[in-house]
C-alpha cells in the first residue's frame, strides 16, 4: 500500500489539522469499468491530500484477473496489484476498497471478487460501489436487505436478481461500512460524503473550492435529471411526462393524458412539438421501448412479457416498433447480450 499519495508543498497557512492516520482506499477496477466515475472519487482524495499539511489518503489499484485493465474508453490502465494481493490479512491494513463498474461491465458473480470482498467485511473495511459496482457486492451478499444506489440502466436487473436487495432512487446511498453510487457525478459526491466522515466538513470545503463542485452538490441525492425532470420545461409537461413514465405497462391514451392534465389535446401536442421537437405519442412509444430495452438486456423475462411489461398486447406489433427504434429484433438484442438465440416463436412470429 501507499504507491500513492501526494502532499501539499510546505504551507505556511493552511488551518487543516494533520491526520490522525493516513486512511488507505482501494479501487477494484472491472474490465470496461468506468474511467470518469473511477477519477471522480480519485480525485477527491488526490485533492484532499494537495489542501493539506499531510498526506491524509493513500490509494491502492487492483485488476481481477490482470495487472492491466481495459477502462470503458477503451485505454489500458495499469494496475498496483491484482485482487489474489489485496492487504486484507489483518485488521487496518485496508479502510475502504470500491469496486468501480461502468456500463459494459459484466453483471455475472465472480468467484474470485466476491471471496475478496467477504473477506474485507470480515475485517470491517467500508465496501462500495460506483456506476453499478454494487451489483458485485450483492453476488457476494453483502448488501442483504440494505438500500443501494446503481446507475439507472441496472435497476431492473437489480431488482429482479436480488429481491432482497432495496435498489435506491437516489444517485448515491452512504450506510454504516457501505457506499454506492450510480455514475461519475455521484462518484465524487460519495467520495466527499466519505471524506466528511473520515476527516470533517473543513476538509470537504476545501476540496469543493478546489473542484469548483460546491455549487448544487446538496441536490446530487436525487435521481439523475432525465428529461421529464428538466426544470426548464414547463410544469405541465413534466406533469405529462411523468404521468407516461408511471404508465408504462398499461399506457394511457393521449385523451386520459389530457384530461388527467387537465389540458386540452391540442395544447399537449403543441407542448411536445415546442420543447421536444415529438409528438406527445412518439415520446411514449420511445418511452415504453427504452423501458423494453432494459427488461431484455438485463432480466431473464420471456419476450412476450417484456411485451406485456412494456404496454404491448401484441407480440409481433412489439418485435416490429422494436426493430424500427433499435434496428434489430427483440431475440437479436437478447442473443447480443446473453449468446443464446431466443426462439422465434416468442416474437409471435
Amino acid at each position: 500500500m501507499g504507491q500513492h499519495s501526494n502532499s501539499k508543498a510546505e504551507s505556511s497557512s493552511n488551518p487543516l489539522p494533520a491526520a490522525p492516520r493516513v486512511v488507505r482506499v482501494g479501487f477494484i477496477l472491472q474490465p470496461h469499468f468506468s474511467l470518469v466515475a473511477f477519477t471522480g472519487a480519485l480525485d477527491a482524495l488526490v485533492t484532499a491530500n494537495l489542501v493539506s499539511a499531510n498526506s491524509l489518503f493513500e490509494y491502492t489499484t487492483f485488476g481481477i484477473d490482470s495487472r492491466v485493465v481495459v477502462s470503458d474508453l477503451g485505454i489500458n490502465i495499469s494496475t498496483d496489484d491484482v485482487i489474489d494481493n489485496v492487504p486484507i490479512q489483518h485488521r487496518g491494513e485496508l479502510d475502504i476498497l470500491i469496486v468501480c463498474g461502468g456500463f459494459r461491465c459484466s453483471l455475472t458473480a465472480n468467484t474470485k471478487l466476491s471471496t475478496c470482498l467477504r473477506s474485507a467485511e470480515k475485517l470491517g473495511v467500508t465496501l462500495g460501489g460506483l456506476w453499478n459496482g454494487a451489483v458485485a457486492l450483492a453476488h457476494a451478499g453483502l448488501i442483504e436487505n440494505q438500500e443501494c444506489a446503481v446507475h439507472p440502466d441496472n435497476h431492473a436487473f437489480m431488482r429482479e436478481t436480488f429481491p432482497s436487495v432495496s435498489v435506491s432512487r437516489n444517485t448515491l446511498v452512504i450506510a454504516p461500512q457501505r457506499a454506492t453510487c450510480s455514475g461519475p457525478s455521484s462518484a465524487l459526491e460519495m467520495m466527499l460524503k466519505l471524506i466528511n466522515q473520515l476527516k470533517g466538513a473543513e476538509l470537504v470545503r476545501a476540496v469543493r473550492e478546489v473542484l469548483s463542485c460546491d455549487q448544487g452538490a446538496e441536490s446530487r441525492d436525487a435521481i439523475p435529471l432525465q428529461m421529464g425532470d428538466d426544470p426548464t420545461l414547463p410544469e405541465v409537461l413534466r406533469g405529462i411526462m411523468e404521468l407516461m413514465r408511471k404508465n408504462i405497462d398499461e399506457p394511457l391514451t393521449l385523451i386520459e393524458l389530457a384530461e388527467l392534465s387537465e389540458v386540452s389535446r391540442r395544447q399537449m401536442e403543441r407542448l411536445f412539438h415546442a420543447h421536444l421537437d415529438s409528438s406527445p405519442s412518439r415520446y411514449y412509444l420511445e418511452l415504453r421501448l427504452a423501458h423494453a430495452r432494459r427488461l431484455l438486456t438485463q432480466t431473464n423475462e420471456s419476450i412476450t412479457n417484456v411485451a406485456l411489461a412494456s404496454g404491448f398486447v401484441s407480440t409481433s406489433h412489439f418485435s416490429n416498433c422494436y426493430k424500427d427504434a433499435f434496428g434489430v429484433s427483440p431475440s437479436a438484442a437478447r442473443a447480443n447480450v446473453t449468446g443464446k438465440q431466443t426462439p422465434p416463436r416468442a416474437e409471435g412470429h
